[in-house]
């Protein structure tokens, strides 16, 4: 008998997408799925990952081909698509003299989802207390990744992109993001893209993107 359970729609969809690096064409006539939960963009270093989160944010566009976010097109409708998308580079200083208070107020206004019960249960995970009143160019480099993570998981933005999300943070950290992760993978309605040279361990993924 055949499940009348329809499937759920993907929340985002890349058709006929060429894409390239200054050196190489990164995809050629690429079409997949990304659907809701989790999927890994897998490489080495220099492999492209951070760009793939580029043009998947809607920041890199392809040469061809095209990408629809929850039914809104990134060449017709291009600041609602990105309305909808929740990216920090973790290496930028656009943030930097804000106090990181202040950053996770203004992500209410931004993301219409945005949660503060759970930017609550994420700043205790990740031992943020402390670091509220200060700017964001005072933290070392791992409480400054936790800050970024604790925003972007807590926006409830469609398509959350996370580049190497464990990178220069403590084990307690670490395991607790894998906890975040884990619970990550089986959300209904959010896609969470991590860039990353393997997959967290244990973590069910709905996807993965392998760049050579």
């Amino acid at each position: 008998m055949r499940d009348a359970t329809p499937k759920a729609a993907p929340i985002l969809q890349l058709a006929g997408v060429t894409y390239c690096l200054p050196d190489r064409v990164l995809f050629e006539n690429r079409s997949l799925d990304i659907p809701a939960g989790l999927t890994l963009v897998r490489g080495g270093e220099g492999s492209g990952k951070t760009r793939t989160l580029l043009l998947l944010a809607g920041l890199s566009p392809p040469v061809e081909g095209t990408l629809t976010l929850k039914g809104v097109s990134l060449s017709t409708a291009h600041a609602a698509y990105c309305r909808q998308v929740f990216r920090v580079d973790p290496r930028a200083d656009t943030h930097d003299a804000i106090p990181v208070g202040h950053f996770f107020s203004s992500l209410e206004v931004l993301y219409p989802n945005f949660s503060p019960t759970d930017l609550a249960d994420l700043v205790a995970g990740f031992s943020l207390q402390a670091q509220l009143d200060k700017c964001l160019y005072m933290l070392s480099t791992g409480t400054r990744r936790k800050v970024l993570l604790a925003a972007a998981l807590a926006s409830g933005a469609a398509l959350t992109l996370l580049d190497e999300p464990f990178a220069a943070l403590d084990r307690p950290s670490v395991m607790f993001l894998h906890a975040v992760l884990t619970d990550a993978a089986h959300h209904p309605h959010r896609a969470f893209v991590i860039a990353d040279h393997e997959a967290p361990e244990g973590i069910p993924l709905a996807a993965c993107i392998d760049l050579a």
